[in-house]
């Protein structure tokens, strides 16, 4: 194959507002703070030092909290009872030192890690870490995974694909996710044990599984444990922001929201600038949640009251004021403050995520703003096509490219029938010659009678739409000459995109592990470069 990566922009799979910001357009540079490279860095790091060192100043109880110590408490707390590497416990500590910052990505906590990206967010994560600590060796630089506890879209996470079967996870889900019961799972587990085979690799899965989902009561600890497996090594550190003592920091921008609703008008006026795009979210009046084990239902405010979404809790001001202050933990960010949460809480440089993630931040930077909150860098997260040395072979062997294979299959069929074809199938030529015929018919028609202009135009449009389904049928026709060639075709695009999709947004990373065991990680750590804004093409 003659190229070993495409760029996002010519990938075919990107949005147009990425790639606009991608081309760094004039348009959208007042959403983001700094554009990602390495040299930028610099200023962010500086920003953010002073932005972060103020400690939260607590009303009503005069106390001050350090945020970089709670910090550094909560995590050593959630690593407890987790098997954790010395470059993990080395990241951990740093934190406490005030030229520590992290380098963050976030993910839902998908049944055995979702789809293939999950992958990719996190290793652009701890490799951005590698290339900032070589550029600015006087600081320390750690990779964070942030756990989506407390989302509550069950059905976008309770299942995963394997080699184009949906394995899926039957149970009811209230509340927080991270809070569920991991019971059942074991049920789960015989079934897709089944399908893998017995292996070592297959056996490998097995028992990751095992002790991620099966020797863990919960969805954030199962999570954790699967994260930490697979990165602990790499020095990854995982977050669970479903934490008293981490929203105690953020009770002042609790507080805000809810009494004063400032990110509604401002997060409203940006989406106004991103007219021209598809707005990834809107939002609410007040962008908090209530959470309990089983429930979590937006807060809303009316009458005079602050009311809990389709139940019968509600707090009148002082009511709600006191239950923050003394239980922050049962308030919840929704889509537009979790952003803001993050980087309150952590001394966050970078948001690592995919198209849509980055899309959505672009609409809070007046919000972070009026927060006086230093707003991190947007780095769009690796991509990549993991393929076989034969299926690479297979390719070149029917002289396809990538730009081909990533191209829509209806056009690329339509592509290669033509460029196999023993003669011409397009009839621009003849088109051309015809149009240029009725070019002097047309001058024929104004010397002597205007009126056979119309007559002229309809045999001009007739003969054209003749053209164009003759063209059409020699297509066909040559199609059916090809069968064999284009449906390997097919076959092999079908196999790198399942579902005329990215497969990375497909596959489970266990269908991958099964054939690679514990080279794959290594080797994807190898090939991604967060900086590059290349889809790599990997090949094993």
């Amino acid at each position: 194959m003659p190229t070993d990566c495409i760029s996002y922009q010519d990938s075919g799979y990107f949005s147009p507002l990425m790639n606009d910001y991608l081309d760094q357009k004039t348009n959208l540079q007042s959403l983001y703070n700094r554009f990602p490279t390495l040299e930028n860095f610099e200023k962010q790091i500086l920003e953010k030092q002073v932005n972060f060192s103020s400690p939260t100043l607590l009303e009503g109880q005069g106390t001050k909290i350090n945020k970089r110590s709670v910090l550094v408490s909560v995590l050593q707390k959630q690593y407890l009872n987790v098997e954790t590497s010395i470059l993990t416990k080395q990241n951990i500590d740093a934190l406490s030192n005030t030229n520590t910052f992290t380098i963050t990505t976030g993910h839902q906590l998908n049944l055995f890690s979702g789809p293939l990206y999950f992958l990719y967010k996190i290793i652009s994560t701890i490799n951005l870490t590698t290339e900032l600590k070589a550029k600015y060796p006087t600081y320390n630089f750690v990779p964070i995974y942030w756990m989506a506890t407390e989302d509550h879209d069950f059905e976008e996470i309770n299942y995963f694909n394997f080699k184009g079967k949906k394995f899926h996870w039957n149970r009811e889900s209230k509340g927080p996710v991270g809070r569920l019961s991991t019971e059942g799972l074991d049920e789960f587990l015989e079934i897709f044990a089944l399908e893998i085979g017995s292996s070592l690799n297959a056996n490998a899965i097995k028992k990751l599984f095992e002790d991620a989902y099966i020797n863990h009561d919960n969805l954030a600890d199962a999570t954790r444990h699967l994260a930490n497996a697979l990165f602990g090594i790499y020095g990854l550190v995982i977050i669970d922001g479903d934490n008293q003592d981490l929203k105690r920091n953020f009770i002042p921008f609790i507080k805000e929201e809810l009494l004063n609703q400032s990110s509604h008008p401002l997060v409203l006026e940006t989406a106004e600038k991103l007219k021209d795009y598809t707005v990834q979210v809107n939002p609410r009046e007040i962008n908090l949640f209530y959470i309990e084990d089983n429930l979590r239902e937006r807060i809303v405010f009316e009458n005079g009251k602050y009311k809990v979404n389709h139940t019968k809790i509600e707090f009148s001001e002082t009511e709600i004021l006191a239950l923050l202050e003394n239980h922050p933990e049962k308030f919840s960010p929704n889509v537009i403050m979790r952003p803001l949460y993050q980087e309150v809480i952590l001394p966050n440089l970078c948001y690592i995520g995919g198209g849509g993630e980055i899309a959505y931040w672009l609409e809070l930077k007046s919000f972070f703003t009026s927060a006086n909150v230093t707003f991190p860098i947007l780095l769009v997260r690796n991509s990549a096509v993991l393929a076989t040395e034969k299926q690479a072979k297979k390719a070149a062997k029917l002289d396809l490219t990538w730009s081909n294979l990533f191209s829509k299959q209806v056009d690329l069929i339509n592509s290669k029938t033509k460029q196999l074809s023993e003669f011409p199938i397009d009839l621009c030529n003849l088109k051309e010659q015809l149009q240029n015929q009725f070019v002097t018919l047309y001058k024929i028609a104004f010397k002597t009678d205007e009126s056979f202009i119309g007559a002229v135009k309809a045999q001009e449009a007739k003969q054209i739409k003749g053209l164009d389904n003759l063209e059409k049928r020699l297509l066909k026709a040559q199609k059916r000459k090809l069968k064999d060639v284009l449906e390997r075709i097919i076959d092999l695009q079908n196999q790198l995109f399942p579902n005329q999709s990215l497969q990375e947004r497909q596959a489970n990373f266990s269908e991958f592990y099964l054939e690679n065991g514990n080279n794959l990680i290594p080797i994807l750590i190898q090939k991604l470069k967060p900086l590059e804004n290349n889809f790599e093409i990997i090949v094993f």
